[in-house]
């Protein structure tokens, strides 16, 4: 087999150096001006892309990003280790003891926050024009698409805004990421469903077998994925007394074990992600698992790989499709409804829980932040041919804009509320890092 041509390996690498010079520049400005640094990560890819860098410079821009897919495939299949990788660290920092010591208002304010926005996402994609599709898709597969994209939110976006504000102790705060802990989770097993049927078609026996095939999944994961990690996850904490770098035999058992989870339900044509988040969850669940030892796999992950993957993504995103108004309706129209869809959905979960009308807005605005989770998912659906271009721009321009208005809309929330305290019991020691730097709560 021939070698990678030096030509390839050239092109390959200074994109690659560009779109992780953008990243870091524009990640940095971003949060200079407190917005979150995945903004500025996918502007790198945006300006780089055909919104402007392939206007400006035509001939450069194919240079350094050919249309060629061979070409191309080289930065993205980076990438997509990145977000397998990324998903499964998110996976290993779910709260599930923390969902369930907060009982049935975390659950209630979950099934709001996601069953409505999830019921007018379908809506919506059900009288969206054709335009948004890609090719010969079903239509009802691409509403059941976009109700996911509504539904899910971004638990290191709330995290982060939650620090920034000094609320993540408080109540408000703890039920915002228990409930977000539930809604991505729904998410990923939700997304890996339409996955599947995105190829096999919608017809009972195909449902009725993707979601057999998720259920299973879950089932073997309990039953043998706990024990499979429990022993490597044991093994690799021996080997600490025998080897320089104990992190490394950790990082690397985490790394196997992740991404033999998503090539498995890959297989089994389920999303990647999903079993990555799934591997993800059973680790951080075992006994044996010190997130310290994983702390330079995620630092590469999160500081590397994961921008790479957004910047990457924001080279799809193609502005000039919004000079359609056509195309600049349907987005208005898609993020008034995700918008409208988790604030509704939130509060009627809140409310039913007897929260206060101030707190129960608080958890809507939070858990609105889509980011980080809904920007995979388009990727996902651009994959799969559930969506166009176009479709995939409107996406990723609503993960954008929710994330942008969480901010200032929580923080109005909870000063008119004045929900700033009581806080819940912080631990003494240290918290452990989430993926994107932001302190896990424990309590």
């Amino acid at each position: 087999m021939a070698a990678i041509p030096p030509h390839s390996l050239l092109v390959f690498l200074l994109a690659v150096t560009t779109l992780l010079t953008g990243a870091l520049l524009l990640g940095r400005l971003a949060e200079r001006i407190g917005l979150p640094a995945i903004v500025g990560e996918l502007a790198t890819g945006v300006l780089l892309g055909p919104s402007v860098f392939a206007k400006a410079a035509p001939d450069a821009a194919h240079w350094l990003f050919p249309t060629d897919p061979n070409q191309f495939h080289l930065v993205e299949a980076v990438g997509q280790l990145g977000v397998i990788l990324f998903v499964g660290l998110t996976g290993t920092e779910m709260d599930v003891p923390g969902v369930l010591r907060r009982g049935r208002a975390a659950v209630q304010v979950s099934l709001g926050g996601l069953l409505v926005p999830l019921g007018l996402g379908i809506a919506t994609g059900l009288l969206l024009p054709a335009g948004l599709l890609s090719g010969d898709v079903d239509t009802g597969v691409f509403a059941m698409f976009l109700g996911v994209a509504m539904a899910v939110s971004a638990i290191p976006v709330i995290a982060r805004i939650l620090v920034d504000l000094n609320l993540l102790h408080s109540r408000t705060g703890q039920l915002t990421l228990a409930a977000g802990t539930v809604d991505d989770a729904v998410g990923w097993l939700l997304l890996s469903v339409v996955s599947a049927l995105a190829t096999t078609g919608v017809r009972a026996g195909n449902v009725l077998i993707s979601v057999g095939c998720v259920l299973a999944t879950v089932a073997v994961a309990v039953v043998v994925g706990r024990p499979v990690a429990e022993a490597v996850l044991g093994w690799t904490g021996r080997r600490r007394a025998l080897t320089d770098s104990p992190a490394a035999a950790a990082s690397l058992a985490c790394v196997v074990m992740i991404l033999g989870a998503a090539a498995a339900t890959q297989a089994l044509k389920l999303e990647a992600i999903f079993g990555a988040f799934v591997a993800g969850m059973v680790i951080g669940s075992r006994r044996s698992f010190d997130p310290r030892l994983v702390t330079p796999l995620r630092l590469v992950v999160t500081g590397v790989l994961a921008p790479l993957f957004f910047a990457t993504a924001g080279l799809r995103v193609d502005l000039t499709e919004l000079g359609r108004p056509s195309v600049l309706a349907a987005a208005a129209v898609v993020l008034v409804v995700a918008v409208a869809g988790k604030f509704l959905g939130a509060l009627l979960g809140a409310r039913v829980s007897r929260l206060s009308w101030w707190e129960s807005l608080a958890l809507g605005a939070g858990m609105n932040a889509r980011g980080v989770v809904e920007i995979v998912v388009a990727g996902t659906g651009l994959r799969l041919g559930v969506i166009s271009p176009a479709g995939y721009t409107v996406v990723v321009l609503v993960a954008v804009a929710t994330s942008v208005m969480a901010p200032p809309l929580l923080r109005w929330t909870v000063t008119r509320g004045d929900l700033a305290g009581p806080t819940e019991h912080a631990p003494a020691a240290p918290p452990a890092q989430r993926g994107d730097g932001v302190p896990v709560p424990t309590s």
